[in-house]
């Protein structure tokens, strides 16, 4: 009984000049036959071979560099694979000149059809000083690759056993994708919605291509969708989504979708390709042979960091000056306007010092966000992402974690559900953790208020120290977790290097702003809410038998400043002590109070008192609520004296120091995130149990860190 043949249907596709037509003939033998596709002259390739219960139809496709529709040979190309769709398609790429070659693989493997790289001319590479690993390649681009020699028909029984084995796993393979970046993914989820209205006239195209192909103004693609339900919506979202795009970037569509195609190649490359004689040349290669050298990538990704942190301080110093004057003439123009008593306090002690002192650091805050748009817009983003992998894979985290990680330079909840790129459950979870150690956007004004007070000289360069702290101790993390709670080793990945680009005003402007925006409607919201519940626990019980014995002291000093029984300057300095220690006492007999005195126990060998005890409690709920917490510190604790900044009052404060300072920025860095990061932790962990981890490891963290860096201060003589 003869067993059934299962015929399938392989298309041979690869630039002219790569060998591929030498590998049709090796598979095929005497098999082909030669004709014309119906209605030009281009030839039409064919061949069978029987391998097993299979019997193999080989197509062997025009030669092109790509899949546009430029040339009668792309059309048919790219019109065979997605119509006739072949089980799978074998690209054929010339090993020695990989980079320009994989670009029509990120073409077809975006038509969603089963692909095999053959990876040809391997002892060509070898001769060049080119060594190539297969194996790490294919991991990086997610697809199955054989060496291939087809001049000397190696390799040919490797491929036939590949075809097979990819026809027959039954998890099919997810290859990697070219990310076209934030806004431009938008646009192709815009537009790919729309096509996906009207399925009848898609004819097999993925909606995504249809999308991509719509923004480059593909001819054919246009005649395509002219049949389309909601061919308007699609035209003018197109057109829209084009121009938007050309806006932002400074640069055509095509010219951007040609430039992140190559950043993602030319990443694989960089980590599957050895030189071991020879160089590249192009300008971006150039630029990297210093920005991301194994010795000197480091340290050029660190005096970047500095000089981003020094500038963001120091340009950003005048313009918070002015801020904090406008928060300060508005204090006393409401405290000279309103009578005194709760209402008052409220507006001024509460709202106004809550909100202000954290609205004031919002020129740093813009800063800095400016600085990480040139960071990426630029491409050096990437480099530096690139520096670190080595590092990540060396302590035994995936490449991909660097991803998250950066993003938590902005904000910690996004970082999180970044981390979703991760395949690997174990990846993700120690990617979670460590993330939570990127100082994020919110711990920058806790850290420029402090930093100000104290070192209002350098406080670029101990900021950025702070940076490389949180950096450092994740690193640190990720070695400890992964000898311990989670053992093994990760995959690698493509970190995508794209070329060099001139970012434009506009894209910089609105990445800047659509983050500081999140800043201020923060301030607006949270920050507001909590500064009022600040206010209250801090204000309530009201103990009224100590306010009349100052009520008592302050009359006298008073009266005998009327009796000339004292100067005037004397009985001012009287009376302003009577109320601030009147309004002292106030906080400390509040629910405030009550909770710093509580906990002050466990902090105090921090050098920290209750006052940073309430400041670090409330950063519970959002890291920025610390600085609005010791903005109504001082404007209750101080109330009726001169208005001064906050830091101002933080630096002449005698009950801290540079060393208490320092120690106090190091906790904020390294305790647990927002109320709001750990909901987003709980969520995409799936474990009360890695929450109750994430909790409990960061704040003994914190704590054995500052500790060292106070009590060990104090030893070498710094206290």
């Amino acid at each position: 009984m003869s067993r059934e043949v299962r015929t399938l249907v392989v298309a041979l596709a690869g630039n002219p000049n790569s060998g591929k037509t030498t590998i049709f003939n090796n598979l095929t033998g005497a098999s082909q036959h030669v004709g014309n596709y119906p209605g030009v002259t281009v030839e039409k390739k064919e061949g069978t071979v029987k391998t097993g219960k299979y019997k193999i139809k080989f197509v062997d496709l025009p030669g092109t560099y790509s899949l546009s529709a430029y040339s009668i040979e792309e059309i048919i190309a790219r019109n065979f694979i997605i119509q006739q769709k072949p089980d799978v398609v074998i690209d054929i790429v010339d090993a020695s000149n990989l980079e320009r070659n994989l670009y029509l693989t990120t073409q077809i493997v975006e038509l969603g059809i089963p692909i095999i790289i053959a990876l040809n001319m391997a002892d060509m590479t070898k001769s060049r000083g080119i060594d190539i690993d297969d194996s790490l390649l294919s991991q990086l681009l997610g697809l199955k690759v054989v060496p291939t020699v087809g001049n000397k028909n190696t390799g040919m029984d490797r491929l036939l056993d590949t075809i097979i084995e990819v026809i027959e796993s039954e998890s099919p393979v997810t290859p990697a994708t070219v990310n076209y970046g934030k806004e431009f993914e938008a646009e192709l989820s815009r537009i790919s919605r729309i096509v996906s209205k009207d399925e009848s006239v898609i004819e097999g195209y993925r909606p995504r291509w249809i999308a991509l192909k719509l923004l480059e103004n593909d001819a054919e693609v246009g005649k395509l969708v002219a049949r389309h339900r909601y061919v308007n919506d699609l035209v003018d979202a197109a057109m829209k989504g084009g121009e938007r795009i050309e806006s932002l970037y400074g640069d055509t569509v095509s010219s951007i979708i040609s430039d992140r195609r190559y950043g993602f190649i030319s990443g694989a490359c960089s980590e599957a390709i050895r030189m071991t004689g020879g160089k590249r040349h192009d300008m971006s290669d150039k630029i990297d042979s210093a920005l991301i050298h194994p010795i000197f990538g480091l340290p050029i990704f660190a005096v970047m960091m500095w000089l981003m942190f020094h500038l963001t301080f120091t340009l950003g110093e005048k313009p918070m000056e002015w801020i904090e004057k406008g928060v300060i003439f508005l204090s006393q123009f409401l405290s000279s306007a309103m009578p005194e008593g709760l209402l008052r306090s409220l507006i001024v002690d509460g709202m106004i010092a809550g909100v202000g002192g954290v609205i004031s650091f919002l020129p740093n805050i813009m800063l800095l966000f400016l600085a990480i748009a040139v960071l990426e817009d630029t491409g050096y983003m990437a480099r530096a992402a690139f520096v670190m992998d080595r590092i990540m894979h060396r302590i035994g985290l995936h490449g991909k974690s660097f991803i998250p990680m950066l993003i938590g330079f902005g904000c910690t909840v996004p970082a999180y559900m970044s981390s979703r790129i991760l395949e690997d459950k174990t990846d993700r979870l120690v990617t979670m953790h460590v993330s939570t150690f990127m100082s994020c956007g919110a711990r920058l004004p806790v850290y420029i208020l402090v930093c100000g007070a104290f070192w209002p000289d350098n406080a670029g360069t101990v900021i950025f120290s702070i940076y490389a702290l949180g950096v450092v101790t994740a690193i640190v993390s990720v070695k400890l977790l992964r000898s311990t709670r989670f053992k093994g080793m990760s995959s690698p990945f493509i970190m995508e290097l794209p070329p060099y680009r001139v970012p434009t005003m506009r894209s910089l402007v609105i990445h800047m702003w659509e983050r500081s925006w999140l800043y201020i409607r923060k301030a607006g919201t949270i920050i507001l809410g909590v500064s009022i519940i600040m206010w209250f626990i801090m204000t309530f019980p009201q103990k009224t038998d100590f306010d009349k014995d100052y009520d008592g002291l302050i009359q006298s000093a008073e009266t005998a400043a009327e009796s000339s029984a004292a100067t005037f300057a004397e009985t001012q300095s009287l009376v302003s002590k009577y109320k601030a220690e009147r309004s002292a006492e106030r906080m400390e007999y509040s629910v405030a109070g009550r909770i710093g005195k509580l906990i002050e126990p466990v902090i105090s060998p921090l050098g920290f008192d209750w006052r940073l005890g309430v400041a670090i409690f409330s950063g519970f709920a959002a890291k920025e609520v610390v600085v609005s917490t010791m903005g109504t510190v001082y404007g209750v604790s101080e109330s009726g004296e001169e208005s001064r900044s906050l830091r101002q009052r933080l630096a002449e404060d005698p009950k801290y120091s540079k060393l208490i300072a320092y120690a106090f920025v190091v906790f904020v860095l390294l305790y647990m995130p927002c109320m709001a990061a750990l909901a987003v932790f709980l969520r995409e962990s799936g474990s009360w149990k890695e929450l109750l981890f994430q909790i409990s490891y960061t704040f003994v963290l914190a704590w054995s860190m500052a500790f060292i860096v106070y009590q060990g201060g104090r030893l070498i003589g710094l206290g």
